[in-house]
């Protein structure tokens, strides 16, 4: 009787751990979405680029201002909304209730293992998120030692945009336990509860009233 069970015990074991390596192995493919890794970096480093080598180019600052300005526009629209939810399952926004109040709301989302990211691009999608805004926040003060004051505003425009992804994000990933519908949910919830509180009460003083009526 013990020793088939034991064979029942051992294939079982066998089983799961073979499901966690390929689960593993998975996870340490190649790049899976690979124009979306390309476009994560594609701005970003062609807006540091055309500040850096923008002179050889063309003659004109306002030119380079507005090239520079929509590579770095463009950027922060595809990571936020794009690149952030394909390369690591993350995403943030901002949302404004019935009420007019400003909520910001980020999402882990728990995605299957076959539309996960790999390490690769998870590596790739943290690197280009921090290492840009360290080299924005070395063009501003070489802009402000150098007296070029004219590249001022572009520069902290590029550290602003860039920052607030990093910022979003590292908030995405401290709450990565949660998932896309809790985080959704409890949102909602948050902003009902005023709503719930002042129909309780106004229940509440009807009730209160029906009963001195009746007395």
């Amino acid at each position: 009787g013990s020793p088939p069970q034991a064979l029942v015990d051992d294939t079982e074991d066998v089983s799961l751990d073979f499901g966690s390596e390929e689960e593993l192995a998975l996870r340490k493919a190649k790049i899976r979405h690979p124009l979306a890794t390309f476009f994560h970096l594609f701005f970003r480093v062609s807006a540091i680029i055309t500040y850096l080598f923008c002179d050889w180019f063309s003659n004109s600052f306002v030119a380079c201002f507005v090239t520079i300005l929509l590579l770095l526009s463009f950027d922060f629209w595809s990571v936020k909304n794009v690149t952030g939810r394909l390369l690591v399952g993350l995403h943030w926004w901002n949302q404004i209730d019935e009420d007019g109040k400003s909520h910001w709301v980020f999402e882990a989302r728990r995605v299957p293992t076959r539309a996960a990211s790999t390490e690769a691009e998870a590596r790739i999608f943290w690197l280009g998120l921090i290492i840009c805004p360290v080299i924005w926040t070395v063009f501003f003060f070489s802009t402000l030692f150098s007296l070029k004051m004219k590249w001022l505003a572009l520069v902290i425009a590029g550290i602003s945009l860039q920052t607030a992804n990093l910022y979003g994000y590292i908030h995405c990933k401290l709450g990565g336990h949660k998932s896309t519908s809790r985080a959704t949910s409890s949102f909602f919830v948050t902003a009902d509860v005023p709503k719930r509180q002042a129909r309780r009460t106004a229940e509440d003083h009807i009730e209160e009233h029906g009963k001195t009526g009746t007395r």
